[in-house]
């Protein structure tokens, strides 16, 4: 197996996926980025032939022969277009006219005219990790060199896109195997992958370029755009179980016992955020005033502790905003844009520094694979609160589950306390809104016949943070 893994340091790209970003009218970027748009940073990383540095050229012969790859990447990434801007034009491109200098003139540069230019469109996925992976046998002195030509990379697409590679042999750790876009003749996604014979082009192109400078267009040359259909991970699985839009992390830790406090906050600052950035009231399935849909319809705004360690104790690290299955997905894109605006949370006791998780490894508690990665049996984290009163049984917990979207188990128990290190144990005012009925709440473990993607959220009060559930341990599964 060949994988290379590219992290976008900004947790951004911007890239021109068919030539159109100079005419203003491109609305949505490239995703996944191109296979075709990697091949090329190798090619640049250290030139062909004798320019060749650090490398002799021949891995990319080899590489450029490989099929097209499977991607994993974010299938639902926020495209947002950028105003356009003005840059100087070149003296050399047109006389100056004295008479004229006043309408020539661009800020500070007398004489100089402005040029008006369209950067294109910024992609911001959730997770700023794209790996490309190709199920050969890569020769251990190809690899060697495509990861000296991948130290040499700084960006991927345009340059305010920095990334950092990484080419090997296995799959990351923390890699989520639904989402990735597969080759697929009747796919739903075109991408540009590299063909035997674009190296040869590209230094026909380069040679041309040598002498003609630029003047020389690509125009002149065979096209380099060979583009192959990829199955999306949405495409055709005729199900949408919802999916976290947002991750962030806190400043400092918060007790795990102000859960309620700072997912209040947390709901507050989306809305607020929203109507701000887009002068339009929130729509109904984030706050949940006039909707008339199911409960498990609604967002729902989590709160990430850190529980199931032997040290653990179950202090808030992170945040995470959850968006229904069947939203619009414009208002899907609006209230990610809106979490991601939330630089600070205070009142009711907290006051604490918000910013976007961008795939740092610590604290575990505010990673995404933390609380996504399937797994067979579901511990709570944060008691939940029954949807009803009477007695627990197996029926009743399951049509809990078929509320929250989720599968019914195959078992559970419920006790008062918690059952994991770092699992919060809560008062009843610290549960209960003044202006709601009481319900009871407990604390529960549950087993599924098969392995279930997280986040898992149980009970009434999942919309505000309660009933979130942590992976169980492995030997706690096996009993299952």
């Amino acid at each position: 197996m060949l994988v290379v893994s590219v992290e976008l340091l900004h947790g951004t790209f911007r890239a021109d996926p068919d030539g159109t970003a100079n005419t203003g009218g491109l609305t949505r970027g490239e995703w996944p980025p191109a296979p075709a748009r990697l091949f090329g940073a190798l090619v640049a990383a250290d030139g062909t032939r004798n320019r060749c540095r650090v490398t002799d050229g021949s891995e990319l012969q080899w590489f450029e022969r490989l099929p097209p790859p499977t991607i994993h990447a974010d299938p639902t990434p926020y495209h947002r277009p950028l105003l356009p801007r003005y840059v100087v034009k070149s003296a050399k491109s047109y006389a100056i006219r004295p008479a004229n200098r006043e309408l020539l003139s661009h800020l500070e540069y007398v004489g100089r005219q402005g040029v008006r230019v369209y950067p294109g469109v910024r992609v911001t996925p959730a997770d700023p990790q794209i790996v490309y992976r190709w199920d050969v046998d890569c020769p251990p002195d190809v690899l060697h060199a495509l990861r000296r030509r991948a130290a040499r990379i700084g960006y991927f697409g345009a340059s305010d896109s920095p990334v950092r590679l990484r080419v090997g042999a296995t799959l990351p750790e923390y890699l989520n195997e639904e989402y990735r876009f597969v080759p697929d003749r009747d796919g739903d996604t075109p991408v540009c992958v590299p063909e035997h014979g674009d190296l040869a082009i590209l230094d026909r192109l380069y040679d041309a370029w040598l002498d003609g400078g630029p003047n020389v267009s690509r125009t002149h040359f065979p096209t380099l755009r060979h583009q192959v259909l990829y199955r999306s991970p949405r495409a055709g699985t005729g199900e949408d179980r919802g999916r976290v839009v947002a991750w962030l992390r806190l400043g400092d830790a918060v007790s795990g016992r102000r859960v309620s406090v700072v997912t209040s906050l947390f709901k507050g600052a989306v809305l607020f955020q929203y109507q701000a950035t887009y002068g339009d009231e929130p729509p109904p399935v984030l706050h949940g005033h006039g909707f008339t849909g199911q409960g498990y319809d609604l967002a729902r705004f989590l709160a990430l502790p850190d529980a199931g360690f032997a040290r653990s104790r179950g202090r808030i690290h992170g945040l995470a905003l959850w968006i229904p299955p069947g939203t619009d997905p414009a208002i899907r894109a609006r209230a990610r844009e809106a979490a991601l605006c939330i630089r600070r949370l205070r009142g009711g006791g907290v006051d604490v520094l918000v910013t976007p998780h961008a795939g740092e490894l610590r604290p575990v508690a505010a990673q995404p694979a933390r609380w996504s990665r399937p797994s067979r049996s579901w511990v709570s984290a944060f008691p939940v609160v029954h949807e009803r009163r009477g007695r627990l049984t197996l029926t009743e917990i399951s049509r809990w589950c078929r509320h929250a979207g989720l599968p019914a188990p195959v078992a559970f128990r419920s006790t008062r306390a918690p059952l994991m290190r770092g699992c919060v144990d809560l008062a009843p005012v610290e549960v209960n809104r003044p202006d709601r009925p009481r319900l009871p709440y407990s604390h529960m473990q549950l087993w599924f016949r098969d392995p279930v993607p997280g986040p898992v959220v149980l009970g009434a009060a999942r919309q505000r943070g309660l009933g979130l559930c942590v992976p169980a341990p492995e030997a706690s599964q096996a009993g299952a």
